[in-house]
C-alpha cells in the first residue's frame, strides 16, 4: 500500500491554473533537489551550504511557453523559479540571447503580488556581489523580492516575458515549428488554437488545455539541455468544439491492480509540485528520515494530513514554511482519534489505528499559497533491511521527482529503477529518481559497505 496524502479544505493534489491576483493561467509548481529534514540538521542532511552563498542559487525551475500568431515568431513564457540563496534580497533572469524580450511582469508566488523589477546590463549585475560572474553581453531582469529569502528557506517567483526568436519559431511549408534547446528541465509547450501536433522528439506527455489548445509537457533528467522540435500545422477544432471533456475518477479496466484515475493519468506531470528526499540511517535501524515539499494553493486549506503507509511507522514530524521560516507545529494521531475530533478526511478511508501526521497553519487566500517543507522518520522493516551484507532499499515512490541518500561508509551496488547518482561532498551517494509517467516507481537500491580502509581517517 502506497502512503497517500491530502490537504483538508483542499483536493490532494490540487492546482488551480487561474491565479485572480497574476491572471496568467499557471502558478507556481516546485521541486526542490537538496534540502534538510529539520532547520538545525541542514548541514548534514543536504549539499547545499547555509551560509548565504558566493553566487546566486535556484532550483524548481519550470518553464511554460504559449506560441502566439505564426507570422509573430513570438512566444510568450511563464517562468516559475524559486531563489534559494539565503540572505538574498533581489534575484536575476538572465534574457536568452538571439531573443528579443517584451512585455515583462515579475509576481511573489506565495501572495500573487506584483513585484519591482528593471531591466540591467551585465555590468550592472556584477555589481551585487551573488552575481560576480554574470556575463558581460547578457541582459537580466533584476527582481526585488518580496522577502528576504530566510535561512533555509525560499522566495519563489513567476516572471512572465514575450521573445520574439525567428530562429526559434518559424514556418515551414504548412507547419509551424518549435526549434529550442531547452536547459530548464521542466517544460510545456502550448500550441496555438487550431493547430494540431505532428512531430515532437522529446518524449511528452500530450494534454488539452482547457479551451482545447494541444500542448506538450515533459521532464528532462539528463545533464544537458533537451534538443526540443515540435512541429504542428493547421487541422484541429477551435472553440467549444475543441474543449476536452472533464476527466473523470474511472480507472483503467486493463490494469492488473488498482490502477490511477483518468484525472490523475491526465495531470501534468512535470508541473506538479510534490518532492521528497529519503537520508537512509544505518540498515540496521531499518528507519529512514525524510523531506517532502508541498504547495497548497487552494483556498480555505488549514491543514495537512499525511497518511502513513501500511508497514510502517512513523516518529519526529516537524514542519515550517519556505516562504518566511514560520515554524509549524506538527503531531501524530491514530485514524480513531481523527474520527474523535471530527476531523475530515474528505473520503479518504482511514483505519482507527491508522498514524497521521497532522500539520495545522493558517488558512490559505483565495489567489495566494504557501510551500511547506514537512520532515519525518519512517522505520519500515519491509522496506529496508540488511540482506546477509547487503543493504536493500525496496519501496515504491509516487512523486514525479524522488531522491534517495545512501547512509555513509556504503556505496551503489544496483538500482533497479534508472537513476541520476552523484556523491555529496561528505561522500554520501544520492540517487535521483525522475518519473515523467503518472504513476509509482518500484525503487530496489543495493548497496555493501566500503572497505575500511577506503574510509580514511
Amino acid at each position: 500500500m502506497r502512503t497517500r496524502v491530502l490537504a483538508l479544505k483542499g483536493a490532494r493534489v490540487r492546482r488551480s491554473f487561474v491565479c485572480k491576483k497574476i491572471e496568467f493561467g499557471v502558478i507556481a509548481g516546485l521541486v526542490v533537489f537538496a534540502g534538510t529534514l529539520c532547520a538545525n540538521a541542514q548541514d548534514k542532511q543536504t549539499n547545499s551550504p547555509t551560509a548565504p552563498s558566493a553566487h546566486q542559487t535556484e532550483t524548481d525551475e519550470y518553464t511554460r511557453y504559449e506560441l502566439l500568431a505564426p507570422d509573430t515568431a513570438s512566444f510568450k513564457i511563464y517562468y516559475e523559479v524559486t531563489a534559494t540563496t539565503a540572505g538574498a534580497k533581489r534575484f536575476y533572469n538572465a534574457i536568452r540571447k538571439g531573443s528579443t524580450a517584451s512585455d515583462e511582469a515579475v509576481y511573489d508566488a506565495m501572495t500573487g503580488a506584483a513585484l519591482h523589477f528593471q531591466v540591467v546590463s551585465g555590468a550592472d549585475a556584477r555589481r551585487d556581489p551573488l552575481m560576480a560572474s554574470a556575463s558581460a553581453d547578457t541582459d537580466y531582469i533584476q527582481v526585488d523580492l518580496a522577502r528576504t529569502i530566510p535561512e533555509n528557506g525560499q522566495g519563489r517567483v513567476i516572471i512572465i516575458k514575450t521573445y520574439k526568436d525567428a530562429k526559434s519559431y518559424y514556418s515551414e511549408g504548412d507547419s509551424i515549428v518549435f526549434n529550442r534547446p531547452l536547459g530548464i528541465r521542466r517544460n510545456k509547450v502550448v500550441l496555438p488554437a487550431g493547430y494540431e501536433l505532428t512531430a515532437c522528439n522529446v518524449p511528452s506527455q500530450v494534454l488539452s488545455e482547457p479551451d482545447g489548445r494541444i500542448s506538450i509537457s515533459f521532464m528532462n533528467a539528463s545533464a544537458g539541455e533537451a534538443p526540443l522540435i515540435v512541429r504542428a500545422k493547421l487541422g484541429a477544432q477551435t472553440g467549444t468544439a475543441a474543449a476536452p471533456k472533464a476527466p473523470t475518477s474511472g480507472r483503467s479496466w486493463e490494469a492488473p491492480f488498482a490502477g490511477e484515475s483518468e484525472r490523475a493519468r491526465l495531470s501534468e506531470r512535470a508541473h506538479q509540485d510534490r518532492d521528497i528526499v529519503y537520508f537512509l540511517n544505518p540498515p540496521e535501524t531499518h528507519s529512514f528520515s525524510l523531506y517532502h515539499d508541498y504547495t497548497e494553493s487552494h483556498p480555505g486549506a488549514d491543514k495537512y494530513l499525511n497518511v502513513v503507509r501500511t508497514g510502517s511507522t512513523v516518529s519526529n514530524p516537524s514542519a515550517y514554511i519556505l516562504d518566511t521560516g514560520e515554524v509549524l507545529q506538527s503531531k501524530i494521531m491514530t485514524g480513531a482519534e481523527l474520527a474523535a475530533a471530527k476531523i475530515d478526511t474528505e473520503g479518504e478511508s482511514v483505519s482507527p489505528t491508522t498514524q497521521v501526521v497532522v500539520i495545522p497553519f493558517t488558512p490559505v487566500k483565495k489567489g495566494e499559497s504557501v510551500r511547506l517543507r514537512i520532515s519525518e522518520t519512517y522505520t519500515a522493516p519491509q522496506s529496508y533491511r540488511l540482506d546477509s551484507d547487503d543493504l536493500v532499499f525496496d519501496r515504491s515512490l509516487g512523486r514525479p521527482r524522488n531522491a534517495v541518500v545512501l547512509p555513509e561508509g556504503w556505496y551503489l551496488t544496483a538500482s533497479a529503477i534508472p537513476a541520476t547518482v552523484q556523491q555529496l561532498p561528505d561522500g554520501r551517494v544520492r540517487l535521483d529518481f525522475w518519473n515523467g509517467r503518472p504513476d509509482a516507481v518500484d525503487v530496489l537500491i543495493k548497496a555493501k559497505r566500503i572497505k575500511s580502509s577506503a574510509i580514511g581517517p
